[in-house]
Parts: structure tokens; C-alpha cells; sequence
């Protein structure tokens, strides 16, 4: 496996390496909990190899550095420097949710392939700001949305487009927990920060909803509901991120959903954990179980797809590379990342400002 540099085409972002053996130079942003995740399982992907790592804890260098050691990347505490490179191809990003689009804007403009960990970005004018560079980017951009890569959910979901439920018309949804996330954990220092993290909704059930998306094929148009810091109040201290809220969203195309999620569902009580429905005019799908529920009566349950054998982040990570080499349409592209994070700001929003919440009202065109 070697390295080298290679030039861009103005003509698309075609594949930078002809040669299969070819490996692409590739850096990390931040290698805390998640990034030291993704460093960890880009390490089985045969086409990376990873030549600078970069984070402001040196805590967390030192372990990245340990993992990386096969590739003997260099480290930095400054993020531009890993910009300024002219041997870096391609960068993950995976600081807090507040910096994504700052930096991804930046790579993206510098010429650099940009995986970056979702959301893209905790505000409107940063996932506006982020779209209109991604879009004239001659590079790959991904986002960190990995459920987009699942195949069990990609069978379901065509056959949704096939009909097998009928017209879909509502869809539930719900991200329950037993506990709050760590107090004391990497995270802790910005998690529990709105401005910084946009909120759990934002920073965490932004997976859900763009899940809920793609199997509605359509974009919200409004949305509306309550919630706050109901259980863990100020706790930790200056906590100003919920931890129970409910929403309702209504589709362009009509669809309803309703979507939950909450840091005090009893470990033992049922009805925890992730999960969704679809419903539609001639029965309904469990996403979970990628399972089709006929309304008519006496009419048996049909398995839609079975469980993906391949582990799933190094199956998102591999396509990032793959579009990266062949050009192909990434499978978590620019509009599937604003869309997932708009989704989700609009349901804050709606939540803090206590009002039905326009898709418009965010000023930001798709």
C-alpha cells in the first residue's frame, strides 16, 4: 500500500485512485469518544491509512496515535494545520456537533473528501451556510447519518416504494433511554450545552428522524410539541438540554409523524429503546424487525429483509471511499444531511418557542 498525491478533475469528483492497491491519505478531527471510533473502524478499511490526527486534549492524541500506530500518522493540536496539508485526501470530522460545519466548510473548500459525524450543523444558517459549498464542491462529502447504509432498512423501504402497505399515511417513532447520558463522560463538557450540541434532538435523534425521512420520501412541513428538562434538572450543573420531549410533524406530502424520546424509561418496564412504525392504507411495517403487518384479517406478517451480516459503520465508512474512488453518489450526501438536521431544528425550535414551527421559517432552500 503507498501514498501519493493526486489531482482533482474540475469535471466531477472522480475516483483519485485507478489502482486498487492505491490508499487514500486520510486524517481525523477530533478523536474523542466517536472519533476515536471512527479512526478505529476507518483502520479496517483496506483503502485508508491515516497520516495525521489532530484533537486539543493530548489525552486523546496519544490513544488515537497508539491505534494508528501501523500508519504512523503525525499529530497536531491545531485543526487548521490538517486543512493546510497538502498530503491529506480526505478528513473525518467529529469535534462537537457546534464546530461541524465551520470545518467541513473549510476541507470542503481546501479541496478535501469531508466524512463528516452528524448533524451538519445545530443551526439553520450553518447547514445553509454548509449546503451552498458542498453543493459546488468538485470533492466527496458524507455525512455520519449511518442508518442510510443499512440494507435491511434500504429493503423496506423500497418496498414501501413498491406499495406493499399502501399509501403511507402516519409513522411513530421513539428514541427511549433509562438513563442520561454519562455526567462525567468525553462528552459531558458540551453535551449538555444547547448552543453547543443543539440539543438531544439535534445531536442524537437526528439518526431517528432521518430514518423516518427516508421511509416517508418526503421533507416536514411544519412541526409542533412540548418538552424541557423534566427529570435530571440542572443536572448536570447548567444543564439547558432536554431530557423528554414530544413532537408531531406533518410531511409535505401529508404523511403524520409522531416521535418521542426520553431519559427515564424504567429498564424494565416494555416499550423502551428505538424503534419505528410505518402505516399506511393497507397495513404497517416495524422497520426493527423489517416486518410487513397486513390489515386484513386473518392475513400472516411478511419478513421484508433479513439482518445485514456486515457491520454497519464500516460499511457507511467503505462507501464514503467508494464514492471517493468511483465517483459514486454518496449515500449519505449533502441533501440527506441537511435535511436530517433541519428536521430536527425544526422540531426544537418548535419546542423552545412553544408554536407551530414552518419549514419556510428556517430560510433555507433545499
Amino acid at each position: 500500500m503507498h501514498r501519493r498525491d493526486f489531482l482533482i478533475s474540475s469535471a466531477a469528483a472522480v475516483a483519485v485512485a485507478q489502482n486498487t492497491n492505491d490508499a487514500v491519505a486520510t486524517a481525523v478531527i477530533g478523536v474523542g469518544n466517536r472519533g476515536h471510533h471512527l479512526l478505529t473502524t476507518g483502520m479496517k478499511v483496506p483503502v485508508a491509512r491515516f497520516v495525521a490526527l489532530c484533537d486539543i486534549k493530548p489525552d486523546r492524541l496519544d490513544r488515537a496515535a497508539t491505534t494508528a500506530a501501523r500508519d504512523k500518522p503525525s499529530t497536531t493540536t491545531d485543526w487548521k494545520r490538517i486543512i493546510e496539508r497538502k498530503d491529506v485526501q480526505a478528513v473525518y470530522i467529529a469535534t462537537p456537533c457546534d464546530l461541524h460545519a465551520d470545518m467541513a466548510i473549510a476541507a470542503l473548500e481546501a479541496g478535501k473528501h469531508v466524512y463528516l459525524e452528524k448533524p451538519a450543523g445545530v443551526t439553520p444558517e450553518q447547514v445553509r451556510d454548509l449546503v451552498r459549498v458542498a453543493r459546488k464542491s468538485k470533492t466527496v462529502f458524507q455525512i455520519g447519518q449511518q442508518m442510510r447504509s443499512n440494507e435491511r432498512h434500504a429493503k423496506v423501504i423500497e418496498k414501501l416504494r413498491e406499495g406493499i402497505a399502501g399509501k403511507i399515511i402516519m409513522v411513530k417513532a421513539q428514541r427511549h433511554a433509562s438513563d442520561d447520558l454519562s455526567h462525567t463522560g468525553p462528552s459531558a463538557d458540551w453535551f449538555f450545552d444547547s448552543r453547543r450540541s443543539g440539543d438531544v434532538i439535534v445531536e442524537m435523534s437526528v439518526h431517528n428522524l432521518d430514518l423516518c425521512n427516508w421511509a416517508i420520501g418526503s421533507r416536514p412541513a411544519r412541526a409542533g410539541g412540548f418538552g424541557g428538562n423534566l427529570l435530571w434538572v440542572n443536572d448536570p450543573p447548567g444543564r439547558n438540554t432536554m431530557d423528554g420531549y414530544s413532537l408531531t410533524y406533518e410531511y409535505v406530502n401529508g404523511v403524520k409523524l409522531s416521535y418521542t424520546q426520553v431519559f427515564f424509561h424504567p429498564g424494565g418496564m416494555p416499550g423502551g429503546g428505538q424503534y419505528m412504525y410505518v402505516y399506511g392504507t393497507e397495513g404497517a411495517v416495524d422497520m426493527n424487525s423489517a416486518t410487513f403487518y397486513p390489515r386484513a384479517r386473518g392475513a400472516k406478517p411478511v419478513v421484508l429483509g433479513e439482518p445485514a451480516q456486515e457491520q454497519l459503520d464500516v460499511k457507511h465508512l467503505s462507501s464514503f471511499y467508494e464514492s471517493i474512488r468511483t465517483g459514486k453518489k454518496p449515500v449519505a450526501d449533502i441533501e440527506a444531511a441537511a435535511t436530517g438536521a433541519l428536521t430536527a431544528i425544526l422540531g426544537r425550535e418548535a419546542i423552545y418557542r412553544k408554536r407551530v414551527m414552518q419549514w419556510d421559517d428556517m430560510g433555507v432552500t433545499l
